[in-house]
């Protein structure tokens, strides 16, 4: 197990907020960002791959601004959360329990869930296991994939993922992002990775997604799209118009989900890490869905 030395995430650009800690097992230490009051409605925003919370940095200020709470995980293996170096300690059952446990612990409840590429594939299933707890949700550039994937570029991706000899986060964000990511932007997304052998959950999620029928998450993923396909607490679909990995996805979401109806679903401009490209477009669509926050006047 790795953990990132602290100094390498300081000073970094648009990222003022305080560490907060959980045990998610004796052995592993989750990072999280907390912001605002601790009784208003919670924002939950999840990253995927390759990237961590910073991914919504200009997304978290204005949520708080609104009223929000805003909980900005790190998954386990990225950002400021230890990072297993054996490839056998990844598991999406794992992931899945391992933020399932955390958010227990914090007991979060009225959740918005905000997320996208593993953000999602993580997010579903905890709002398919613990509805109650789930207010609604706006999905980007993600899916609940289940078997039955002819997704061609996801696949070459996964392979690069594997394989590689080279895999350099930072380059795979900005490959990623149709805005220009400064110097400064770029050592921040590096900066988890200080030694080779943290990038290990890094370079095995994509192997963990569930796109072949054998895959052995595909019965959870099942259990999970038959809580969707009674779901009608507001869902809201926010694709961006330059993503090859998950372009036409929010169509199963709007043929399935019966809380996507009549939702404001929109089209935000920008590549995979929408966040990047779009980050007011995406909290447009969090407010679009979100309760709303008590009045403190």
């Amino acid at each position: 197990m790795h953990r990132t030395p602290e100094g390498r995430f300081a000073d970094l650009p648009d990222w003022p907020y305080a560490p907060h800690y959980h045990q998610v097992s004796p052995t592993l230490r989750l990072h999280y960002v907390d912001e605002g009051p601790r009784d208003a409605p919670v924002m939950l925003l999840m990253h995927g791959e390759p990237t961590w919370g910073y991914l919504y940095r200009h997304m978290i200020g204005p949520l708080v601004a609104q009223g929000y709470r805003v909980v900005v995980p790190d998954l386990i293996g990225f950002g400021r959360s230890d990072k297993p170096t054996n490839i056998a300690t990844y598991s999406y059952a794992r992931h899945v329990a391992w933020m399932r446990h955390w958010l227990e612990a914090l007991d979060l409840k009225q959740i918005t869930l905000g997320c996208q590429d593993w953000g999602s594939l993580i997010g579903l299933r905890l709002a398919a296991a613990m509805p109650d707890r789930f207010a609604a949700i706006a999905l980007s550039n993600g899916g609940l994939p289940a078997g039955d994937s002819k997704a061609f570029a996801f696949k070459l991706w996964r392979a690069f993922s594997r394989y590689s000899p080279f895999f350099r986060i930072a380059r795979i964000v900005q490959a990623g992002t149709k805005r220009r990511l400064s110097p400064g932007e770029l050592a921040a997304y590096d900066a988890p990775f200080d030694v080779k052998q943290a990038k290990a959950g890094a370079r095995i999620f994509p192997s963990l997604v569930p796109v072949e029928n054998n895959n052995p998450a595909v019965p959870d993923q099942r259990a999970a799209w038959a809580v969707f396909d009674r779901w009608d607490k507001p869902f809201v679909c926010a694709f961006s118009d330059g993503d090859p990995i998950t372009r036409g996805a929010d169509k199963v979401f709007h043929d399935r989900v019966p809380g996507t109806q009549g939702q404001p679903h929109c089209t935000l401009k920008g590549g995979h890490f929408i966040q990047e490209d779009d980050p007011q477009g995406f909290v447009a669509a969090l407010l679009s869905v979100a309760p709303p926050p008590v009045s403190r006047a």
